[in-house]
């Protein structure tokens, strides 16, 4: 007992210049958070794993990158809880984004949120938009499931990450548009994330896929999944380089996708100008481009200001789409 009172009295008499220099050591080895808004297994789970494996090439950046979950909402629940709530000066946690995001603030997804509510810290590639099916499927090109759309759409399931509106759903809207088909009959089954949509495939609970190339990749061996088309302008390198684009199959829809990652709005300028200097370091080095290409994702390197100017054009763009199709709220 008498060790324990020496040792509160020590603590209470410190200065508190000691106390804060302790204080700021714990700070300096804490680990770098980066939030995932989904479930595991997706491609927004894929651009923190992407972030986490470049940084930790970097000299200047010692300390480890700690990957956490917060689905909901499509990314609304992470959405508020970095930017409106206690996290949002949160000086290293980073969140990831893609342009399934952007088209959620577009459409008012995220409330009354804005793109200029949070800071922008580096786009780290660029996806595009796939649909698949299992590997067994009737269905072995893009037309085949097609026709069976416009003959049968109550018999064929879509796995989507997001509801009516989001980027999957529109992509598989404006493939069926193309095709002569009412987007309304189509089937939609609404999942939470890349990962949950390609597991419900293999379990049969959703015949087919609209999701991300980057999400194929992953299941792109053969015994899960067969990708029949890519929404790209031109056939893509790598394990896809097969697949032929939709517009090869006559139905011209092309859906690419930037990926990146932001931070809290009240973050200090030092610490925001600090990551977007990391980032950019990062991103120009040969090794990032080869983690780059084994992740799916191809180049696409904007940060800053840059990016900033980039989101917020991109969301008026997606309004613009978006109020087309009577989904803006």
């Amino acid at each position: 007992m008498a060790m324990l009172r020496t040792l509160f009295l020590v603590l209470a008499f410190l200065p508190p210049l000691a106390l804060a220099a302790e204080s700021g050591a714990a700070t300096a080895s804490a680990p770098v958070e980066c939030v995932v808004p989904s479930k595991p297994g997706g491609a927004m789970d894929l651009t923190c794993k992407l972030a986490k494996k470049g940084l930790a090439l970097q000299e200047s950046q010692s300390r480890p990158m700690h990957i956490s979950y917060l689905p909901g909402g499509i990314g609304a629940v992470a959405w508020h809880s970095m930017a409106s709530q206690r996290r949002r000066a949160e000086a290293d946690t980073l969140v990831a984004f893609s342009g399934g995001s952007l088209l959620n603030l577009a459409q008012g997804k995220f409330g009354n949120a804005r793109a200029g509510d949070v800071r922008w810290v580096a786009a780290l590639g660029t996806d595009y938009g796939m649909i698949a099916v299992r590997s067994d499927s009737p269905y072995k090109t893009l037309a085949d499931l097609i026709e069976a759309l416009r003959q049968h759409p109550d018999k064929v399931l879509i796995g989507v990450s997001g509801t009516i509106g989001s980027q999957d759903w529109l992509k598989m809207a404006l493939v069926a548009r193309q095709a002569g088909i009412d987007p309304k009959v189509l089937r939609f089954v609404a999942l939470e994330g890349g990962g949950e949509v390609f597991t419900a495939m293999q379990a049969n609970h959703v015949q087919v896929v609209s999701g991300d190339t980057s999400e194929a990749t992953l299941n792109a061996d053969g015994q899960h999944a067969r990708v029949l088309a890519v929404l790209a302008e031109q056939r893509l390198p790598g394990v896809l380089a097969g697949v032929p684009t939709a517009r090869e199959q006559g139905v011209d829809v092309v859906w690419p996708i930037i990926r990146g990652v932001w931070m809290g709005p009240q973050v200090p300028d030092a610490d925001y100008r600090r990551w977007v200097a990391t980032f950019d370091r990062m991103m120009a080095t040969p090794e990032f481009a080869s983690l780059r290409a084994k992740a799916g994702l191809f180049p696409f390197a904007l940060t800053g200001p840059q990016l900033t100017s980039y989101v917020k054009k991109a969301v008026d763009d997606y309004t613009k789409r978006a109020s087309e199709l009577g989904l803006v709220r």
